[in-house]
This record gives structure tokens, C-alpha cells and sequence, in this order.
């Protein structure tokens, strides 16, 4: 099995047409279906169903797709730890962002690595909570940041960052006359709260609380990025439900600010790491994510690094 097998695997079950498959990796389709055929006796299974109604993949070829997947990101990675090494780096970090991490936080920990560790390249990637568990497992990351704490066997997640939930409130809102918004007062409005596929631990953290209390709350619509949310609440589409620290960045006159009255809950962002003792670089790392661990305050209050 070569590279350039699995290419032509990945073109073929991306396309799920031979001919466009062909036209994409600019080659004839004839050697295109032999490189195929030659994988499948390597493998000895059959990757692709092909009929009258068209071609799709069975169920050894889903398996390979992810596999396949998995590998090439592997070449990619080494691909560019040789490249960093030729730019001087004398190592790396591979840190997986999901849910939305705090900006304020994660700047301060970058800037502390490149003052006191210039020579150690920092990659990030930004992907799903399900794909950081996975890569954390397969050694694809070295740590990552999410807002969720089930991660499972063989992971472990340390909580470093809080910040305060608050509520975005359309200017000029009836809301507005308080100070402090009740969560009661918020829950009589339609909301705009995060998508539990893109913003998985997010979404079960703020779930949680409009499970406290009794009134059945109203999602008008799940969104995936923060943007979204603050353009449908300036639109009036409903109230949205975030975290402060996203909303200190906020420059829009069309949105206004507001905490929830009373006990403030805090979201909570993770460190995730596999479970297996760190390396010196990843420790060092480690200890400066949570040498940034205060939370974010509310109010007119200045936020402490």
C-alpha cells in the first residue's frame, strides 16, 4: 500500500464518481480504476459498490475513509515538524481548540511561550470536541482546550479559565431597565443559544442551568459562532446567552451586555490532556495555562491577568 493508493482511495470517496475522481487528480480513468483494484487485493476487501444507480462505499471502505484520514494528517504533521525544524524551531506543541475558547486567556498563554520559550513552535487547530478526544488518543495533539470534561478514558481534563455567563440584549430592550438581569425576566424572551454539535461542552454547561429552574425556555435558534449570535440579537430574533469575556470584544452598538442577577454562574473552560505523564515541553505549557487561572471579573471591573 503506497500514498499515492490512498489518494486516489480518498479522491474516488470523495467524489463517489470514478470519472470526476480521475478529472480531479488529472489522470485517465483507467489507471485510476487499477490503482483501485490493486489497493483492494492489498487490503483483500472490497471499498466501493459499484452499480447501474452508481458508486458508493461499503462498509470497509467507511472504515478506511477514516483511517485514511487519520493518516494523512499524521504526513501533514511531520511534513511540517521537518519544515519548523529547518525554520530553527527545536520543537513543537500541537494544541487543539474547541468550543470556543477564551481569547484573553489563550493570547496571554502564547505570549508567555513565545517570551520564554521562542525556540518551541506552537500549532493550533481549531476542531470539533469529538475530533480533539480522538486526536488526543492517537497522539495527533498534545493538549487541547474545551469547555467539556467528559472526555473519557485514557484523557484528563483540569479546569483553568472561568468566566462569568451573561446575557446579550438587543439595544433599546425592554430588559434593559435592569441592571442585573433576573434569569426568570430572561426566559419570558425567545433565545439564541450555541449549537450542541459545534459548541458541544458549552451548549451542556448553559443547558444545565436552564435546567435549574422551571420555566421552559424558548430556542428560537442554535447558532455556531458568536458572530451569529450577536447579528440575530441585534436583529431582535431573541436573547442570546454567552460568556463575558466573548462579549468584552463586542464593538456592536446593536447589543448590550447584561449579568444574570444574583449567584453569576461561571462557564468553565478545560485543559485536556492524555493521561500518561507530559513531556518537559508540554508541562511548561501546562503550568502556564493555569498560572492564567483567575477568573474574568463582571461588571466595571478590570479583568486580571
Amino acid at each position: 500500500m503506497e500514498l499515492r493508493h490512498l489518494r486516489s482511495f480518498m479522491a474516488v470517496a470523495e467524489e463517489l464518481h470514478f470519472a470526476r475522481a480521475a478529472e480531479r487528480l488529472h489522470i485517465e480513468q483507467s489507471p485510476l480504476s487499477r490503482t483501485i483494484k490493486e489497493l483492494e487485493s492489498d487490503i483483500g476487501a472490497q471499498l466501493f459498490d459499484r452499480n447501474s444507480r452508481g458508486t458508493r462505499l461499503t462498509v470497509p471502505g467507511q472504515v478506511l475513509v477514516e483511517s485514511v484520514q487519520r493518516i494523512f494528517q499524521a504526513v501533514e504533521q511531520a511534513k511540517h515538524s521537518v519544515q519548523a525544524a529547518a525554520a530553527g524551531y527545536r520543537g513543537s506543541l500541537r494544541i487543539a481548540l474547541s468550543d470556543g475558547v477564551l481569547p484573553q486567556r489563550l493570547s496571554a498563554v502564547l505570549a508567555r511561550c513565545r517570551e520564554e520559550e521562542p525556540e518551541v513552535e506552537i500549532r493550533l487547530f481549531e476542531v470539533s470536541l469529538s475530533e480533539q478526544l480522538r486526536g488526543l488518543r492517537e497522539d495527533l495533539f498534545d493538549a487541547g482546550f474545551a469547555r467539556s470534561e467528559n472526555v473519557g478514558q485514557g484523557l484528563a481534563a483540569q479546569a483553568v479559565w472561568q468566566t462569568p455567563l451573561t446575557v446579550a440584549v438587543p439595544a433599546r430592550h425592554p430588559l434593559l431597565a435592569f441592571q442585573q438581569i433576573p434569569l426568570a425576566e430572561a426566559l419570558r424572551y425567545p433565545l439564541v443559544l450555541f449549537d450542541p454539535q459545534t459548541h458541544s461542552g458549552l451548549h451542556q454547561q448553559i443547558d444545565r442551568l436552564l435546567r435549574q429552574t422551571p420555566i421552559q425556555a424558548t430556542v428560537i435558534e442554535h447558532v455556531s459562532s458568536h458572530e451569529v449570535m450577536l447579528t440575530l440579537v441585534a436583529a431582535g430574533y431573541g436573547l442570546g446567552l454567552t460568556c463575558e469575556a466573548q462579549m468584552t470584544l463586542c464593538q456592536s452598538a446593536e447589543v448590550v451586555s447584561r449579568p444574570l442577577a444574583g449567584n453569576t454562574p461561571l462557564l468553565t473552560n478545560y485543559l485536556l490532556v492524555p493521561s500518561r505523564a507530559p513531556g518537559e515541553q508540554l508541562s511548561r505549557f501546562i503550568a502556564r495555562a493555569k498560572n492564567t487561572d483567575l477568573v474574568i471579573c463582571s461588571g466595571d471591573e478590570n479583568e486580571t491577568a
